[in-house]
Protein backbone atom coordinates (compact mmCIF):
# COMPACT_ATOMS: atom_id res chain seq x y z
CA UNK A 1 0.00 0.00 0.00
CA UNK A 2 1.01 3.72 -0.59
CA UNK A 3 1.34 6.26 2.16
CA UNK A 4 -1.75 8.56 1.64
CA UNK A 5 -3.71 10.62 4.33
CA UNK A 6 -7.25 12.18 4.46
CA UNK A 7 -8.52 14.83 7.10
CA UNK A 8 -12.35 15.85 6.67
CA UNK A 9 -15.84 16.77 8.49
CA UNK A 10 -18.80 16.01 7.93
CA UNK A 11 -21.83 18.68 8.80
CA UNK A 12 -23.91 15.92 10.50
CA UNK A 13 -21.25 15.27 13.39
CA UNK A 14 -20.01 18.57 14.77
CA UNK A 15 -17.06 18.97 17.10
CA UNK A 16 -15.47 15.96 15.56
CA UNK A 17 -12.36 15.75 13.15
CA UNK A 18 -12.30 12.60 11.03
CA UNK A 19 -9.01 10.90 9.74
CA UNK A 20 -7.83 7.99 7.65
CA UNK A 21 -4.80 6.98 7.09
CA UNK A 22 -1.98 4.43 6.03
CA UNK A 23 1.92 5.71 6.94
CA UNK A 24 5.25 4.39 7.62
CA UNK A 25 6.35 8.12 8.79
CA UNK A 26 7.21 9.06 12.29
CA UNK A 27 4.86 11.97 14.04
CA UNK A 28 6.96 14.34 16.33
CA UNK A 29 5.56 15.22 20.09
CA UNK A 30 2.09 16.85 19.91
CA UNK A 31 -1.03 17.16 20.83
CA UNK A 32 -4.72 17.69 19.95
CA UNK A 33 -7.28 19.46 21.42
CA UNK A 34 -9.75 16.79 20.36
CA UNK A 35 -9.54 13.54 21.79
CA UNK A 36 -8.48 10.84 19.88
CA UNK A 37 -9.87 7.30 19.03
CA UNK A 38 -7.76 5.56 16.89
CA UNK A 39 -9.06 2.06 15.55
CA UNK A 40 -5.87 -0.26 13.93
CA UNK A 41 -7.03 -1.52 10.85
CA UNK A 42 -3.44 -2.94 10.07
CA UNK A 43 -0.08 -3.53 11.25
CA UNK A 44 1.23 -1.54 14.86
CA UNK A 45 1.48 2.03 15.97
CA UNK A 46 3.99 3.24 18.75
CA UNK A 47 3.27 6.27 20.34
CA UNK A 48 5.07 7.43 23.38
CA UNK A 49 2.95 8.28 25.48
CA UNK A 50 2.74 9.15 29.63
CA UNK A 51 6.66 8.53 29.29
CA UNK A 52 6.42 5.65 27.57
CA UNK A 53 6.39 3.47 24.20
CA UNK A 54 2.39 2.38 23.46
CA UNK A 55 1.88 -0.40 20.98
CA UNK A 56 -1.39 -0.74 19.62
CA UNK A 57 -1.88 -3.51 17.29
CA UNK A 58 -4.77 -4.92 14.74
CA UNK A 59 -7.97 -4.25 16.37
CA UNK A 60 -6.92 -1.92 19.15
CA UNK A 61 -7.86 1.54 20.01
CA UNK A 62 -4.85 4.32 20.64
CA UNK A 63 -6.59 6.96 23.29
CA UNK A 64 -5.33 10.06 23.74
CA UNK A 65 -6.72 12.74 25.82
CA UNK A 66 -6.72 16.65 25.09
CA UNK A 67 -3.77 18.37 25.39
CA UNK A 68 -1.48 15.36 26.05
CA UNK A 69 1.99 15.11 24.61
CA UNK A 70 2.51 11.77 22.10
CA UNK A 71 4.02 10.80 19.28
CA UNK A 72 3.61 8.31 16.65
CA UNK A 73 5.50 5.70 14.25
CA UNK A 74 5.42 2.32 12.64
CA UNK A 75 5.88 -0.60 15.24
CA UNK A 76 6.77 -2.76 11.83
CA UNK A 77 8.36 -2.71 8.10
CA UNK A 78 5.17 -2.21 6.60
CA UNK A 79 4.13 0.68 8.58
CA UNK A 80 0.15 1.23 9.71
CA UNK A 81 -3.39 1.54 8.85
CA UNK A 82 -5.70 3.49 10.99
CA UNK A 83 -9.04 5.39 11.20
CA UNK A 84 -9.82 7.98 13.77
CA UNK A 85 -12.37 10.23 15.29
CA UNK A 86 -11.69 13.56 16.95
CA UNK A 87 -14.70 14.28 19.02
CA UNK A 88 -14.43 18.15 21.55
CA UNK A 89 -13.87 17.73 25.03
CA UNK A 90 -18.30 19.08 25.17
CA UNK A 91 -18.86 15.75 22.66
CA UNK A 92 -17.08 13.38 25.36
CA UNK A 93 -18.34 15.19 28.32
CA UNK A 94 -22.21 14.96 26.94
CA UNK A 95 -21.72 11.21 25.92
CA UNK A 96 -20.40 10.72 29.46
CA UNK A 97 -22.59 12.32 31.45
CA UNK A 98 -25.47 10.15 29.52
CA UNK A 99 -23.68 6.94 30.08
CA UNK A 100 -22.13 7.41 33.33
CA UNK A 101 -21.93 8.88 36.77
CA UNK A 102 -19.10 11.50 35.85
CA UNK A 103 -19.71 14.85 35.53
CA UNK A 104 -17.38 17.91 34.62
CA UNK A 105 -14.32 16.83 32.26
CA UNK A 106 -14.00 13.35 31.43
CA UNK A 107 -10.63 11.61 30.29
CA UNK A 108 -9.85 8.25 28.94
CA UNK A 109 -7.66 5.75 31.88
CA UNK A 110 -5.37 3.74 29.15
CA UNK A 111 -3.92 5.08 25.99
CA UNK A 112 -4.23 1.51 24.29
CA UNK A 113 -7.72 -0.47 24.80
CA UNK A 114 -7.53 -4.11 22.74
CA UNK A 115 -11.34 -3.81 21.83
CA UNK A 116 -11.22 -5.17 18.19
CA UNK A 117 -15.65 -4.45 18.63
CA UNK A 118 -14.63 -0.63 19.82
CA UNK A 119 -12.24 -0.61 16.16
CA UNK A 120 -15.10 -1.63 14.27
CA UNK A 121 -17.24 0.38 15.18
CA UNK A 122 -15.26 3.65 14.65
CA UNK A 123 -14.66 2.36 11.28
CA UNK A 124 -17.77 2.06 10.66
CA UNK A 125 -18.15 5.93 11.79
CA UNK A 126 -15.90 6.98 9.09
CA UNK A 127 -17.62 4.65 6.37
CA UNK A 128 -20.87 6.36 7.46
CA UNK A 129 -19.90 9.34 7.49
CA UNK A 130 -18.42 9.08 4.35
CA UNK A 131 -21.91 7.61 2.78
CA UNK A 132 -23.63 10.62 4.31
CA UNK A 133 -25.33 8.69 6.96
CA UNK A 134 -25.81 10.92 9.83
CA UNK A 135 -28.29 8.41 12.45
CA UNK A 136 -25.82 5.81 11.67
CA UNK A 137 -22.55 7.84 12.03
CA UNK A 138 -23.88 9.19 15.10
CA UNK A 139 -25.28 6.61 16.63
CA UNK A 140 -22.04 4.49 15.97
CA UNK A 141 -19.57 7.68 17.70
CA UNK A 142 -21.75 7.53 20.76
CA UNK A 143 -21.66 4.06 21.28
CA UNK A 144 -17.77 3.55 20.11
CA UNK A 145 -17.05 6.94 23.22
CA UNK A 146 -18.48 4.45 25.73
CA UNK A 147 -16.29 1.88 25.14
CA UNK A 148 -13.15 3.25 26.25
CA UNK A 149 -13.69 4.02 30.47
CA UNK A 150 -13.42 7.45 31.10
CA UNK A 151 -12.46 9.22 34.42
CA UNK A 152 -12.22 12.54 35.95
CA UNK A 153 -9.99 15.56 35.73
CA UNK A 154 -8.36 16.40 38.86
CA UNK A 155 -7.49 19.80 39.10
CA UNK A 156 -4.94 21.22 41.06
CA UNK A 157 -3.03 24.72 42.07
CA UNK A 158 -0.64 23.78 39.52
CA UNK A 159 -3.00 22.94 36.68
CA UNK A 160 -4.67 26.70 37.42
CA UNK A 161 -0.96 28.11 36.77
CA UNK A 162 -0.82 25.96 33.87
CA UNK A 163 -3.96 27.32 32.69
CA UNK A 164 -3.43 30.63 33.30
CA UNK A 165 -0.06 31.00 31.42
CA UNK A 166 -1.53 28.58 28.69
CA UNK A 167 -4.67 31.54 28.15
CA UNK A 168 -1.44 34.15 27.88
CA UNK A 169 0.23 32.06 25.26
CA UNK A 170 -2.70 31.93 23.16
CA UNK A 171 -3.83 35.47 23.15
CA UNK A 172 0.30 36.63 22.52
CA UNK A 173 0.57 33.78 20.29
CA UNK A 174 2.24 35.72 17.57
CA UNK A 175 4.29 37.53 19.89
CA UNK A 176 4.60 35.37 22.94
CA UNK A 177 6.10 37.22 26.57
CA UNK A 178 9.15 35.87 28.38
CA UNK A 179 9.27 33.21 30.78
CA UNK A 180 10.27 35.91 33.41
CA UNK A 181 7.42 38.03 32.40
CA UNK A 182 4.63 35.19 32.58
CA UNK A 183 6.35 34.48 36.19
CA UNK A 184 6.48 38.34 37.24
CA UNK A 185 2.63 38.43 36.17
CA UNK A 186 1.42 35.86 37.79
CA UNK A 187 4.05 36.47 41.15
CA UNK A 188 5.36 33.27 41.11
CA UNK A 189 8.81 32.51 39.79
CA UNK A 190 10.02 31.30 36.08
CA UNK A 191 10.76 27.66 37.28
CA UNK A 192 7.38 27.63 39.40
CA UNK A 193 5.48 28.38 35.99
CA UNK A 194 7.86 25.87 34.16
CA UNK A 195 6.82 23.09 36.41
CA UNK A 196 3.62 23.88 36.68
CA UNK A 197 3.26 23.89 32.90
CA UNK A 198 5.21 20.46 32.17
CA UNK A 199 3.02 18.89 34.89
CA UNK A 200 -0.47 20.28 33.28
CA UNK A 201 0.92 19.95 29.63
CA UNK A 202 3.54 17.50 29.20
CA UNK A 203 6.01 19.82 27.51
CA UNK A 204 7.96 23.26 28.22
CA UNK A 205 6.00 26.21 27.31
CA UNK A 206 8.02 26.97 24.59
CA UNK A 207 7.34 23.77 23.02
CA UNK A 208 3.80 23.97 23.68
CA UNK A 209 3.38 27.28 21.86
CA UNK A 210 4.71 25.75 18.38
CA UNK A 211 2.22 22.92 19.09
CA UNK A 212 -0.62 25.26 19.54
CA UNK A 213 0.40 27.05 16.37
CA UNK A 214 0.33 24.17 14.44
CA UNK A 215 -3.05 24.30 15.99
CA UNK A 216 -4.62 27.50 14.96
CA UNK A 217 -3.11 27.09 11.36
CA UNK A 218 -4.90 23.98 11.05
CA UNK A 219 -8.41 26.69 11.94
CA UNK A 220 -7.58 29.18 9.81
CA UNK A 221 -6.72 26.33 6.49
CA UNK A 222 -9.97 25.30 7.44
CA UNK A 223 -11.74 28.92 7.29
CA UNK A 224 -9.45 29.16 3.65
CA UNK A 225 -7.00 31.48 5.16
CA UNK A 226 -3.82 31.19 2.33
CA UNK A 227 -1.02 29.12 4.15
CA UNK A 228 1.39 32.41 3.57
CA UNK A 229 -0.90 34.17 5.56
CA UNK A 230 -1.82 32.05 8.04
CA UNK A 231 1.91 31.01 8.89
CA UNK A 232 2.54 35.04 9.90
CA UNK A 233 -0.82 34.74 11.81
CA UNK A 234 0.53 32.21 14.25
CA UNK A 235 3.78 33.72 14.39
CA UNK A 236 6.17 31.58 12.29
CA UNK A 237 8.82 33.41 10.86
CA UNK A 238 7.49 32.69 6.98
CA UNK A 239 5.80 30.15 5.27
CA UNK A 240 8.28 26.96 4.77
CA UNK A 241 8.60 27.96 8.94
CA UNK A 242 5.27 27.10 8.91
CA UNK A 243 5.42 23.59 6.54
CA UNK A 244 8.39 22.28 8.54
CA UNK A 245 6.30 22.23 11.69
CA UNK A 246 2.80 21.20 10.20
CA UNK A 247 4.09 18.46 8.12
CA UNK A 248 6.40 17.16 10.92
CA UNK A 249 2.84 16.89 13.40
CA UNK A 250 -0.28 16.63 11.03
CA UNK A 251 1.62 14.44 8.39
CA UNK A 252 0.72 16.89 5.21
CA UNK A 253 1.95 20.07 4.28
CA UNK A 254 -0.31 23.09 4.57
CA UNK A 255 -1.44 23.26 1.23
CA UNK A 256 -2.11 19.83 0.80
CA UNK A 257 -4.21 19.70 4.23
CA UNK A 258 -6.20 22.71 2.93
CA UNK A 259 -7.07 21.20 -0.81
CA UNK A 260 -8.37 17.90 1.26
CA UNK A 261 -9.98 19.73 3.48
CA UNK A 262 -12.29 21.74 0.61
CA UNK A 263 -12.21 18.84 -1.63
CA UNK A 264 -14.42 16.93 0.74
CA UNK A 265 -16.91 19.76 2.12
CA UNK A 266 -17.14 20.96 -1.85
CA UNK A 267 -18.39 17.33 -2.47
CA UNK A 268 -20.99 17.80 0.12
Amino acid sequence: MTERARHWRYDELPGVDLRARYVRKTFVRHTHENFVIAAIADGVEVFHHGGGDQYAGAGALALVNPDTPHTGRAGVPEGWRYGAVYPSAEVVAEIAAETTALRGTPGFVSPVLDDPYAAGLVHQVLRAADEGNALAADTLLRVAVTRPMPRRAVRTAGARIAARVRGVLEERMARPPTLERLAADLGTSPFAVLRAFRDAYGMPPHAWLTDARVRRARWLLDLGTPPSEVAVAVGFTDQPHLNRHFSRMVGVPPGAYQRERKNVQDLR
